[in-house]
Order: structure tokens, then sequence, then C-alpha cells
């Protein structure tokens, strides 16, 4: 019987995700910025590090577009960071094959449960208008999960937004006829997580009873820039793409919580 001999080509060296990441202070920025969006001076913070090899090592990251960086809305001195968490993903599911083709990983799914958490885990969202940014990430979310009551308000809370319902409706979720809500409905509501989307009103906000996790996705409004609603289309599209993203991420962050806190009991 004759086997035919593959011949396998030994690796150079480490794959580039490997030798980036695996810099020790590299790695922990990308774990504080999959945590939450942050600004330089918080991550010096975090990391205790000084701020020019904090800035160094950011600037590494986002040439090889792990992290990106965004102006602030708030105040355009300062800028947010933010973990690329796709292509992140993308690139550790590859990096395995090119040691050894068994070793190719896929992405897990989301996680199983047998059984609907005793309590459901309780999410808000925060921007400016409660127009677009946080009444989109409210279904995006409720749409992937049953597990989560989630909610959505702002701080100067406005009309729904037609290119907000048109940008869900592409995707299957009706968001029209939702009302918009001022985050002072929600201040004595106890929630897991409240999610900042608008840099100005990650600043005010309010402190809500019970440990809460609080999270910042610096998005910007796609309602600016554009002299009509068919013109800022496009912004909305890319509104709800990056959101369904991050909102990917967060209920496998989420469901994971909850099996940890099951096996505590």
């Amino acid at each position: 019987m004759y086997v035919r001999r593959v011949r396998q080509t030994t690796p150079a060296g480490p794959p580039g995700l490997l030798a980036l990441a695996g810099h020790p202070l590299r790695w922990r920025l990308l774990g504080e910025l999959a945590r939450s969006d942050r600004q330089v001076r918080e991550l010096v913070r975090s990391v205790g590090e000084p701020q020019n090899l904090v800035s160094y090592h950011l600037a590494r990251l986002r040439a090889d577009e792990l992290v990106s960086m965004r102006r602030s809305s708030a105040d355009r001195r300062d800028a947010y960071y933010s973990v690329n968490l796709a292509r992140f993903e993308e690139r550790l599911a590859a990096m395995g094959a090119e040691l050894h083709p068994g070793l190719r990983m896929i992405p897990a799914p989301p996680v199983e449960s047998t059984r609907r958490p005793e309590v459901n885990v309780r999410v808000l969202f925060l921007c400016t208008g409660n127009s677009a940014r946080s009444q989109m990430a409210e279904a995006l979310l409720q749409h992937q999960t049953d597990t989560v009551d989630a909610f959505s308000a702002g701080s100067h809370p406005s009309r729904l937004h037609p290119n907000a319902v048109r940008a869900m409706r592409e995707r299957g979720i009706d968001i029209a006829g939702r009302r918009t809500k001022h985050l002072d409905e929600f201040v004595d509501q106890r929630f897991d997580y409240v999610v900042t989307l608008c840099d100005r009103v990650r600043e005010i906000c309010p402190e809500f009873p019970g440990p809460s996790v609080a999270m910042h996705w610096s998005t910007a409004d796609p309602s600016t820039g554009g002299e009509s609603d068919s013109t800022t289309y496009p912004a909305f599209q890319r509104t709800a793409d990056e959101l369904a993203t991050r909102i990917r991420f967060f209920v496998r962050l989420i469901d994971e919580s909850i099996l940890a806190s099951r096996k505590e009991r």
C-alpha cells in the first residue's frame, strides 16, 4: 500500500497576532479595551505606566487595526480607543491553522443554556436623544437573546429618527412606534449593565441603585454630517453594523456571567 507523504513547512516565526498581542503591556491594554472604550489617561491609570509608553503601544495596535481611535464628541481634544473584537476573533481563528490544520479555531457559538436565569439580566443603553443609537442597541439586544431585559433612554430625548427605523427594518427588526424616554425614568431602577453610547452622556451619567457594570461604547451620532435623511442614511447603516457586532460579543459576555453565577451556587 502506497502512502503519500505530505511535507509540512515549519513556521518561520510566531504569527503576527501572537507577537503583537503577546507583549505584556499590549495584552493588558487589550484587556481594558475589551471591557469598555477608554481614553488614554484612563488607560494610564489602569495599567500604571507612563502616557508616552501607553500611547506608543496603542499606536502599534492601531497600525494592525486591532484598536481604533475616535475623537470624543464631548471634547474634541480627547479621544476614545476601542478594541476591534471582530478582527481579533478573525485573526485568532486563523492563527492555530498556521501551526497545524487541526488547530484551526472556529468562533464559539452563543452559550446554550438549559434554563433561563431566575432573574433576567437588566441592561440600560444611554445616549443623548434616545432617537437612534440607544434605541438600535436596545432592539438588537432584545432580538439576539431572551435572557436580557433591555431598555434605553437619553439625556435630552427627541423624536425617534426615521433612519434608525429604516436601518433596523433592514435587519428584520421593527422599532417603529417606540417612544423616546428621559434617563430620569430609570434613576431609581437597578441594572446589571449600564452602557453609554454617547461621549457627552458618559460624563453626566447618574449612579443607579445597586452594583452595576458601567461600560462605554464611543459611537458617532449618525444623524450629523448630512443635510437630509437620505444623505445620512449610510451612517445609520454603519452604526447598525457596529452595534450589531458589539452586541454579539456582549451577549457572549452576559451568557458566560450567567453560567458562572450558577456554578457559584
